[in-house]
């Protein structure tokens, strides 16, 4: 991954950008899995969506999540975990770690450099990185999308918000 490309890029990189500010044990985010799913079956590689990470202070287990995220997108499955650990919000608030590797397991990944990479924190700078820039362009809380210039804040209402998207998109395109 290189420094200017976050991970989870999913499209080519003359497409519009999606970033999605998310945090793996935020329920809300869970919820949006299902907008971004849309997106992807609507609109292809004619959209890059990526995944940014935005640890929230009161989930214990949001930090490592985000991490294990990382090695999951640098064995190459990182949409795959990223939906299932946030299909298991609750195991991980209960679990912690342990769930982190063991949806790792379930996945093929390699489970040894998981618990490595958890340890010696080899991804503890993207998501400081990704953290640092949300709270500079403003985003407060999970899950927060930014298209173009338009942030558009999924914590407190995702009500309309792919539609929304998806006006911005189909604008960026026309162009």
């Amino acid at each position: 991954m290189s420094d200017t490309a976050p991970s989870g890029t999913t499209g080519p990189t003359d497409a519009p950008v999606l970033d999605v500010w998310c945090e793996l044990q935020c329920p809300d985010c869970h919820t949006a899995l299902d907008d971004i799913r849309a997106l992807r079956a609507r609109y292809g590689d004619r959209l890059d969506i990526r995944l940014r990470h935005f640890p929230l202070d009161k989930h214990q287990h949001a930090f490592a999540a985000a991490q294990a995220a990382e090695e999951a997108f640098e064995q190459g499955q990182g949409w795959p975990y990223v939906e299932a650990v946030l299909a298991r919000t609750e195991r991980l608030a209960t679990q912690g770690e342990r769930t982190l590797v063991e949806t790792a397991g379930e996945l093929g990944l390699d489970t040894d450099e998981f618990e490595t990479a958890l340890i010696d924190g080899r991804h503890m700078l993207i998501v400081d990185a990704d953290q640092a820039e949300g709270k500079a362009i403003g985003v407060t809380g999970t899950p927060t999308y930014v298209i173009g210039e338009e942030r558009l804040d999924g914590g407190k209402s995702q009500e309309g918000l792919r539609e929304r998207v998806e006006e911005i998109v189909d604008r960026l395109l026309a162009r």
